[in-house]
């Protein structure tokens, strides 16, 4: 979702102010710092970037701090330094040409609708598009500081998405990820009529439109994860089976304590599901460790999930308090040493699982569209299940959708050759 903010923001600056991108700092005439505020570091991060920017932009380069740090801490960034020009939250991209003419301008409504905003056409790559369909969330996940910085959730209305994604495919994409904090809550709120009213039903629109071949979408939430969507998922040709269902714990303890609405049992059957109606999708997942309150038993039943459902990729970290969440004021917060040891122990099993998995490719074909050049003569593009393949090749197979056989494997990658006629 950053990503597509820092894609709309290029969008607007080069179409209406007529700025084009560098990346030699020297040359810049603004500096745009795009934050991200779930975990502490990165929060931390921002004034040593800016510091680091400031002494090194030329004389009357301008500095603008965007997304979600800007949206919690506002006018304590520029308080902190002064040498930001602007601030503008996560919720008010489309206010960017507005504050660029404002002196220590301040923009961070977590109210405001940006969801019918027509945004102009910017995209890192070519070949594929992301397209927001929903913004903000209206979930009240005890750890999570997004509500708070995105704002209440709303849906984009779907003829809105469907000429997005037209106009992507005219100029060459043949894949779109679904952007949303969840996905498949869309349909929850509009500002304006909307043809299309749940999830699974825009999945079945997109999915007639001529042209695209693959749909890939994040994040769901597991809460919404019924039947019908999970079979539309599977069945749908166009979907890529891959998904990512956030568990954050294994305890229906801690999920309670955390409110994110389901128990350990739910997780398990969805997932279940997903495997016998799909059994080559891959499942990744979000992992958070030493949540306040986390017994050894909690860890335990956290654990027992990696076993049972098996990750092809886990996102893990210890639970970092965040401002303006109820759970930085929770008591039993656990000790920092019993943490890290817990996510070190659930990763380095993770890394073992994942061996397996990886290896098990070896000599099988997938579907490869590739879409970025690598240096020394590769080409990479990912499986219809997500994996990152790199084969010996160039230009031409960009844009392309082209069987390979896999010949080398990796935990984060796999190498292979293109099967030809």
């Amino acid at each position: 979702m950053n990503v597509r903010d820092s894609e709309h923001l290029i969008a607007e600056l080069s179409i209406t102010e007529n700025y084009s991108l560098t990346t030699n700092i020297s040359e810049a005439d603004l500096i745009i710092i795009n934050t991200c505020s779930v975990r502490e570091k990165p929060v931390a991060k921002l004034f040593s970037e800016i510091g680091v920017f400031a002494k090194n932009k030329k004389p009357n380069a301008k500095i603008g701090v965007c997304g979600c740090t800007a949206s919690h801490l506002g006018r304590e960034i520029i308080r902190r330094a002064p040498m930001v020009d602007f601030v503008l939250g996560a919720r008010n991209i489309s206010k960017i040409t507005k504050v660029l003419h404002q002196k220590h301008a301040v923009e961070i409504d977590t109210n405001y609708d940006d969801s019918t905003y027509a945004f102009g056409e910017y995209r890192t790559n070519p070949f594929k598009a992301m397209v927001n369909i929903s913004m903000g969330c209206d979930k009240s996940c005890t750890f999570c500081i997004v509500p708070t910085t995105r704002g209440e959730e709303i849906s984009i209305p779907s003829d809105l998405i469907i000429n997005e994604i037209k106009k992507a495919v005219e100029s060459g994409a043949k894949e779109v990820m679904l952007l949303g904090q969840n996905v498949n809550n869309y349909g929850r709120r509009f500002s304006q009529t909307s043809e299309v009213k749940d999830f699974t039903g825009l999945l079945q629109a997109i999915s007639s439109i001529e042209g695209l071949e693959r749909i890939r979408f994040t994040s769901p939430h597991p809460l919404h994860m019924d039947d019908e969507f999970i079979k539309e998922f599977a069945s749908n040709p166009k979907i890529c089976k891959q998904i990512h269902v956030p568990l954050q714990s294994g305890s229906s303890k801690i999920l309670k304590a955390m409110k994110r609405g389901y128990t350990k049992e739910w997780f398990l059957n969805r997932c279940e599901l997903i495997r016998s109606l799909a059994p080559d999708a891959t499942i990744s997942t979000d992992i958070i460790v030493g949540f306040p309150g986390e017994s050894d038993e909690d860890f335990e039943d956290t654990m027992d999930v990696l076993e049972r459902v098996r990750f092809d990729q886990m996102f893990s970290f210890i639970y970092s308090p965040r401002p303006h969440t109820p759970a930085a004021e929770y008591d039993e917060q656990v000790d920092s040493e019993v943490s890290s040891a817990r996510l070190t122990r659930l990763q380095d099993r993770h890394m073992q699982i994942l061996d397996e998995i990886m290896q098990a490719q070896l000599d099988t074909i997938h579907q490869v569209y590739f879409d970025e050049l690598k240096p020394n003569g590769k080409v990479a593009g990912r499986s219809d299940d997500g994996k990152l393949v790199f084969v010996e090749g160039s230009e031409e197979l960009l844009g392309t959708v082209i069987p390979v056989e896999i010949t080398k494997t990796s935990r984060s990658l796999l190498e292979g050759k293109v099967i030809k006629d």
